[in-house]
């Protein structure tokens, strides 16, 4: 398993890991992209900020990276920064399929994604991956599984899935929606000749959501090892948007918001790796001290009053603009 290399590591920062989504095109759902990226979103401007933000990750003792196909050209990006540095071998790249990025580079584009869970989606973006990643591959994931996903009982792509990771690759999924907890069950039963398919389960978690959680647990004890995403709700738990009660705990303990609301999903027994979706070197800065933030009864009593029922959460992301 290829994160057995994190479960050795020592550095406090390993059980944080680097998101691509929000560097590897020009238009993405984040809050307070307008002054996060430069206003000219060149491919060669978001690349050098993509190898910035991985320099200073890797330094500081990140060694998870995630990228997907949708995500622009987060994975041509991500193979530049590692092809250059062939002697780096600590740490775990995963990538994603099932979403097809159609936004041609643009903020404005109509539509942005194209979801397609099935076999041909498969084999054209496995191979789209390999032509960038190669053996560099370690995880590769599901993009965005729903209780509803044809991913979930089509049994000619459980066969090759399973032949992927008889090959050494690592097979996961993620979820989103309302429904993440029925949608990580059903992939928990989902078997080739007896063994469990999936090893990974990446699934968005934070103070406004925490819906997720029981199953996630379930997860775990399974043996999977749980990735958090959106753990900061797509810039909604960062200054200036954060609400109060998170700005108030955040200035008792001296750090960022994004530190403390880090460190609530950091403080989970069931989260192996948890996401910064970090934009700027400072962004990622100060979210790599959430590892040192200590929170008191009082304040996770305050901050536990901020859950929102999860379909008025999912109603609100799915509002956020494309910046």
């Amino acid at each position: 398993m290829p994160f057995a290399r994190l479960a050795s590591a020592t550095t406090p920062t390993c059980h944080i890991g680097l998101g691509l989504a929000a560097v590897g095109r020009p238009g993405y759902i984040n809050l307070g992209r307008d002054t996060d990226l430069p206003p000219d979103r060149t491919v060669t401007a978001l690349s050098d900020r993509t190898h910035e933000l991985l320099d200073a990750a890797y330094a500081q003792g990140v060694r998870y990276f995630d990228a997907a196909r949708s995500y622009g050209r987060s994975e041509e990006f991500l193979a530049d920064w590692l092809n250059a540095r062939p002697d780096v071998d600590d740490i775990v790249v995963g990538s994603k399929w099932g979403y097809t990025y159609t936004a041609a580079w643009a903020t404005d584009a109509e539509q942005h994604e194209v979801k397609d869970h099935s076999l041909q989606a498969y084999e054209r973006q496995r191979a789209e991956t390999d032509a960038l990643l190669g053996d560099r591959l370690d995880l590769y994931q599901i993009h965005s599984v729903t209780p509803d996903s044809p991913a979930l009982t089509d049994k000619d792509l459980h066969t090759r899935l399973a032949e992927a990771a008889a090959g050494g690759l690592t097979i996961g999924f993620s979820t989103s929606g309302p429904a993440q907890a029925d949608a990580i069950r059903a992939a928990l039963a989902v078997t080739v000749d007896g063994e469990p398919l999936f090893r990974t389960v990446q699934s968005t978690y934070n103070a406004l959501d925490t819906s997720a959680a029981p199953a996630l647990a379930e997860a775990h004890e399974a043996g999977l090892t749980v990735i958090v995403k959106e753990a900061m709700a797509n810039g909604r738990l960062a200054d200036p948007h954060a609400p109060d009660a998170l700005k108030a705990v955040a200035a008792e303990t001296g750090l960022g918001c994004d530190a403390v609301a880090l460190a609530l999903v950091l403080r989970q027994p069931w989260a192996g790796v948890v996401l910064s979706g970090a934009a700027t070197v400072t962004q990622l800065a100060s979210n790599l001290h959430a590892p040192v933030v200590d929170l008191d009864e009082d304040q996770l009593e305050r901050l536990a009053a901020l859950v929102e029922e999860p379909g008025a959460y999912w109603e609100q992301r799915g509002q956020l603009p494309w910046h």
